[in-house]
């Protein structure tokens, strides 16, 4: 967006359970939310790899991860949204809106935190295209997905999502004792409407055939 003679500052997220096909995504409640949270996150069936890039957890004990919870809810930036399977109800993963600047209009996806059962698959695409497509619609410019440089996961999706890479930041943060180099992507206003139709294509019944994708996010950016 060039011409800002038209715009206003960004609008703040609220509480609306905003619907996928795959999943929806609710404002996170502990009360209605944190068996299911628990169970996807630290249940036997979970992914043992998810808190090495996060800067809190694993949790051994219930009452630690729920204090977590609490925290999350009562927190305004960032704001968190806990994932819920459509067709189950089944609870998979959370993840927020943060660093949110309405008079620059910029925000971010971040504390990407997705159960094993949602991993790799178009639940977790459809997550990140329903947060970036509210990102937009509440009138931001710039939409950041930031990452532990050494974060070989997190990087990957990002590219595959379709944000550019801007660069490192070195010696950025401290995390858990350690330096943390951080990336930095984006993607802006003006690259939006081609990143939304390849996610609702990549998304729809028809890029689908026995389970698997037939065209990928890239193929469909022509990327």
């Amino acid at each position: 967006m060039s011409d800002l003679t038209q715009w206003q500052p960004a609008s703040l997220p609220d509480t609306r359970t905003l619907q996928g096909r795959f999943i929806r995504l609710e404002k996170l409640d502990v009360a209605c939310h944190g068996d299911g949270l628990w169970k996807a996150l630290e249940g036997p069936a979970a992914d043992r790899r998810l808190w090495d890039y996060l800067f809190v957890g694993p949790f051994p004990e219930r009452s630690g991860f729920d204090d977590y919870l609490a925290g999350l809810e009562g927190s305004t930036d960032p704001w968190f949204y806990t994932v819920v399977d459509q067709q189950t109800g089944a609870i998979d993963g959370f993840l927020s809106l943060m660093s949110i600047v309405p008079n620059a209009g910029r925000i971010e996806i971040g504390h990407v935190t997705f159960g094993a059962s949602m991993q790799r698959t178009p639940k977790a695409t459809e997550a990140v295209y329903l947060l970036a497509k509210e990102s937009f619609s509440l009138g931001n410019r710039r939409l950041e997905w930031k990452c532990n440089a050494n974060n070989a996961r997190s990087k990957r999706a990002a590219e595959r999502f379709g944000f550019s890479f801007e660069g490192t930041f070195r010696q950025h943060s401290v995390f858990r004792g350690q330096n943390r180099d951080t990336a930095w992507y984006s993607i802006i206003d003006s690259e939006w409407p081609a990143v939304q139709q390849a996610f609702e294509t990549w998304l729809s019944v028809d890029n689908f055939r026995d389970g698997q994708q037939i065209r990928t996010l890239e193929q469909l950016r022509g990327n």
